[in-house]
């Protein structure tokens, strides 16, 4: 008895054929425009992070002297303990709101929706328009809206941006309230796929609001919070647009991060290698915590 192997004819090859072009046919366009002005341009920063960058000289290559320079430099060093306590202190901060504002506003009322639409407000407006918002709540004299209300219970006027000691966590203040509302969303999904029963069960059984966010809750949202933490990490060492605005990386350098070091390293210096270095170093860096804290968030699943 022999067995026989039927092999698809000509017709359904083609099908099959189509059917495996055709989602490519659709990516096209992406990945031309990921490939034109994304990744040329990355393979092209790290190239010239290897040469001192001379224009109508023609470049030198250095090696890794690009790198030396920067990472010795006791402005880059300063900038990075600017960088993680500034990524640091908007990533939990960040999760911390949006968790108690995803608490607070789940539900399925029509009011709910409207003021979770009102709260996401800030992430879809333009950073130049927030942290002008912003610089205007911190005016330093009585007539600041902050320092207006300071007046009101005898304190202030606190010159928030001005002040070395407080730049850095007024801006963090501000990165917490442009980033809570984004993760608030990411928690609510999560919130969205929790078993009600369990709720009614636990409030029968006289369980305290507590132990049901501890033994519930958490353990529900627990892939939302992993996503959210590996967001808030990245975000946190490109932190760029906040401190721009703001501060410009003032005053004194006190609220200098990473990626402003390498702004002005790049286009006021025209130091374009040491700039293509400290981009190098921080996608580096970037790449690293990001596969460090997946590592973590499966390991944690697995558990």
């Amino acid at each position: 008895m022999t067995a026989t192997v039927t092999t698809p004819g000509p017709r359904r090859a083609r099908i099959l054929g189509k059917r495996a072009v055709l989602p490519w046919l659709f990516l096209a366009p992406g990945l031309l425009l990921a490939l034109v002005f994304k990744f040329l341009p990355m393979g092209k920063g790290v190239w010239l992070s290897f040469f001192d960058v001379r224009p109508f000289l023609g470049d030198k290559w250095v090696g890794l002297d690009n790198y030396t320079r920067v990472l010795t430099d006791h402005r880059f060093q300063d900038a990075i303990g600017h960088t993680l306590l500034l990524g640091v202190g908007m990533s939990l901060g960040g999760i911390a709101v949006g968790s108690a504002l995803a608490l607070l506003l789940e539900g399925q009322a029509r009011s709910l929706k409207i003021i979770r639409t009102a709260v996401f407000l800030p992430v879809v407006t333009a950073t130049a328009v927030v942290g002008e918002m912003w610089r205007l709540m911190y005016y330093p004299t009585s007539d600041g809206l902050i320092n207006s209300g300071l007046g009101l219970f005898g304190l202030g006027p606190v010159p928030y941006l001005d002040n070395p000691d407080t730049a850095l966590w007024a801006t963090m203040a501000m990165g917490i309230w442009m980033l809570a509302p984004y993760n608030m969303v990411i928690i609510l999904a999560g919130l969205a796929g929790v078993d009600r029963s369990l709720y009614e069960a636990a409030a029968m059984d006289g369980v305290s609001l507590w132990q049901r966010l501890r033994h519930i809750t958490l353990p529900a949202i627990r892939p939302a919070l992993g996503i959210v933490l590996t967001l808030a990490a990245i975000r946190g060492l490109r932190v760029f647009t906040e401190v721009y605005v703001l501060t410009g990386g003032g005053p004194a350098g006190s609220t200098d991060v990473w990626m402003t070091r390498a702004y002005t390293l790049g286009f006021t210096r025209n130091d374009i290698g040491g700039a293509s270095a400290a981009s190098v170093v921080l996608l580096c860096v970037t790449l690293l915590l990001t596969v460090t804290v997946n590592y973590l968030r499966k390991r944690g699943d697995v558990r």
